[in-house]
């Protein structure tokens, strides 16, 4: 019987000649940034610096000497899993130049889902210690749109496209301050709670748990959330310097095309200078197609601060950060 688990040498020794900004050039390319002769960040991580073929997070304390490297101690996955995603299609004398490379950023993304747990028990735990609403965290989980990954109990965020596919994953860890996206993840389809009835308006948050968090005060209301459309960012907006010459955030801009009756943007963006830059960035951008509404949380950072202080739920110490 063949071992599932095993991976030809000639593929490990393959996937181990791939630095990592071949890596992001491959299967990220709109993430790579060059700062200067052979050293490289990404757009969304400039702590992240790549030179020399070794990279180092430094916001984050790790490091690496090549792609390998960065999917296991970044993206949790197994060495045999990456050395497949590296070397996936590839023949055995494939060298990456640049027209396999320009080829390949043309090439639709491919998202890699985390393997699921045998049960969401952490993810159910860490999401309803945050003030998570029990019911919505169980509807979502029936939804496919929540689960538990098998490695290290991170909590999945799916975003689906119009055919129920999913096409975004964001990973959150239940223990400590890990963030991040699984590859392959088009940030179009970011995580989301559609109304079931067409409605003229759409909510906006920068996370997922902003998002639930604001579902669930409205659980609170006495008001179905159900009736709204709750669109997250997956992540910061960062406006260009010259608003004037800022985009609308990917999954917002997606959201609009796809849904022409939308009139009215309401902006949930968190309370540091980072979420009122947005804000006002959003303001001045779209207020010429659509009304745009600012409406921050009343107290707290986020959404979920704010929740957990209208619920009278405590901050949670974990082993790396503090859970607001």
């Amino acid at each position: 019987m063949s071992n599932p688990n095993y991976v030809p040498p000639e593929l490990v020794e393959k996937a181990r000649e791939i630095d990592l900004p071949t890596y992001f050039e491959m299967f990220e390319p709109g993430q790579l940034k060059r700062l200067s002769s052979g050293v490289y960040c990404t757009n969304e991580h400039d702590s992240l610096k790549m030179s020399n073929g070794k990279w180092f997070w430094w916001s984050r304390g790790i490091g690496g000497k090549n792609a390998i490297d960065f999917l296991m101690k970044c993206r949790q996955y197994r060495f045999q899993d990456a050395v497949l995603l590296l070397t996936g299609g590839m023949t055995h004398d494939f060298t990456p130049s640049k027209s396999s490379l320009s080829t390949t950023k043309e090439a639709e993304k491919v998202l890699l889902l985390p393997p699921k747990n045998s049960s969401n028990d952490r993810v159910i735990q860490y999401l309803f210690g945050r003030g998570i609403d029990l019911k919505l965290i169980q509807d979502c989980i029936a939804e496919g749109v929540i689960y538990e990954s098998a490695r290290y109990h991170n909590a999945i965020f799916i975003g689906k496209d119009g055919n129920g596919t999913p096409r975004y994953a964001g990973c959150r860890s239940t223990t400590g301050s890990f963030k991040g996206d699984a590859s392959g993840s088009d940030k179009r389809y970011s995580f989301r709670l559609l109304a079931k009835q067409p409605t003229d308006s759409v909510h906006l948050f920068e996370a997922a748990i902003d998002l639930l968090s604001y579902a669930t005060y409205l659980k609170c209301q006495g008001k179905d959330y159900r009736a709204e459309n709750l669109l997250s960012l997956s992540g910061v907006y960062q406006p260009q310097k010259n608003i004037s010459e800022s985009k609308i955030p990917a999954s917002l801009e997606l959201f609009l095309t796809e849904h022409p009756q939308i009139h009215t943007v309401i902006l949930h963006l968190d309370n540091d200078r980072a979420g009122r830059i947005s804000a006002a960035a959003l303001k001045e951008i779209m207020r010429d197609r659509w009304e745009i509404i600012d409406d921050p949380p009343p107290r707290g950072k986020d959404f979920n601060d704010f929740l957990r202080l209208y619920l009278g739920v405590p901050a949670v110490k974990t082993g790396c950060e503090m859970v607001r």
